[in-house]
């Protein structure tokens, strides 16, 4: 689409219009932290501005680059983020927020500014987002969530916060390899390899209402539910877990990984509703742990 500009001299001319991938919201959202009032932006759908690509092992989404709109990244636009004090998070959760809680958002709002700044620069969430601050919305979300009650159910919303963040830095890392965007990936997904084996706790225990997780992810586009968590923490185990110095915590973990997969495996066989496709990620992530535990085995000579 084009549209007339008139310029100096008074002569129209025709320039392409912008491609959008993204709008504003019409009414405005409050903070309730500080009350400043911004304009959401969210994606607009459809369009073929999505192409879809593979599904990696992580059950994440990648996309094929559009020749016409560019690179996207659905994940950039799923956090309200505050542009004044920087409180973030999902948007069922913005604004359900107690007295208590906002004062110590409040107390941590310095922090989370030199947080980014840090990390990132002098980034203004006030324009579109970016890859930059996309990982850094999934970065404030992370250390939101640490000051939230568990009403709004907030390991569950940091774990898939962590895993999404790991994603994004290492896009990051890919694009500014001077930058240390890869380490910070790491860091990512080992804390959301600790968070998930929580939210496996959380949901034996009902410490945290289940109900108000949402999405679990780990991914924006299908919500794997129970079977998804269960797969994805026997498969960080297997990449992170794997990195215990002490053979016998390695086995540990791989046993334990072994026990949800079995779990998973055991809930497709008595379900039609569990995908298929995670069954067989299933098998092959239980035989690349059996083969990991005989060559430990092996190593040790037991």
């Amino acid at each position: 689409m084009f549209v007339a500009l008139i310029n100096l001299s008074g002569a129209v001319i025709y320039m392409e219009e912008p491609k959008k991938i993204t709008f504003r919201q019409k009414n405005a959202t409050v903070c309730p932290a500080c009350r400043n009032e911004f304009l959401r932006e969210e994606m607009f759908t459809g369009g073929g501005r999505l192409i879809a690509d593979k599904l990696t092992d992580e059950l994440r989404m990648t996309y094929k680059e559009n020749k016409k709109w560019g690179k996207i990244y659905p994940l950039n636009y799923l956090l309200n983020v505050c542009p004044n004090c920087l409180f973030t998070a999902y948007p069922k959760d913005f604004n359900d927020v107690t007295d208590d809680e906002i004062v110590k958002i409040q107390e941590m709002r310095p922090a989370r500014k030199n947080a980014v700044i840090k990390f990132f620069g002098d980034l203004d969430f006030n324009q579109n987002r970016d890859l930059l601050m996309g990982a850094a919305s999934y970065m404030l979300a992370v250390d939101c969530y640490n000051l939230r009650r568990k009403n709004v159910a907030p390991t569950f919303k940091k774990a898939v916060s962590s895993i999404r963040g790991a994603w994004l830095f290492s896009d990051l890392g890919n694009e500014y390899p001077d930058r240390p965007y890869k380490k910070m990936s790491l860091f990512f997904y080992k804390k959301s390899y600790d968070y998930y084996f929580k939210v496996l706790e959380l949901l034996q225990s009902g410490a945290e209402p289940a109900d108000a997780a949402g999405n679990m992810g780990p991914d924006s586009d299908k919500n794997w539910g129970y079977e998804g968590i269960l797969y994805l923490s026997a498969l960080l185990t297997v990449k992170f877990g794997s990195r215990e110095k002490d053979p016998a915590k390695r086995i540990e973990n791989y046993q334990r990984s072994k026990k949800y997969l079995s779990r998973l495996f055991g809930m497709g066989k008595s379900s039609k509703a569990t995908p298929s496709d995670l069954i067989e990620r299933t098998r092959d992530l239980y035989d690349k742990i059996n083969e990991a535990m005989d060559n430990l085995e092996a190593e040790s000579g037991e």
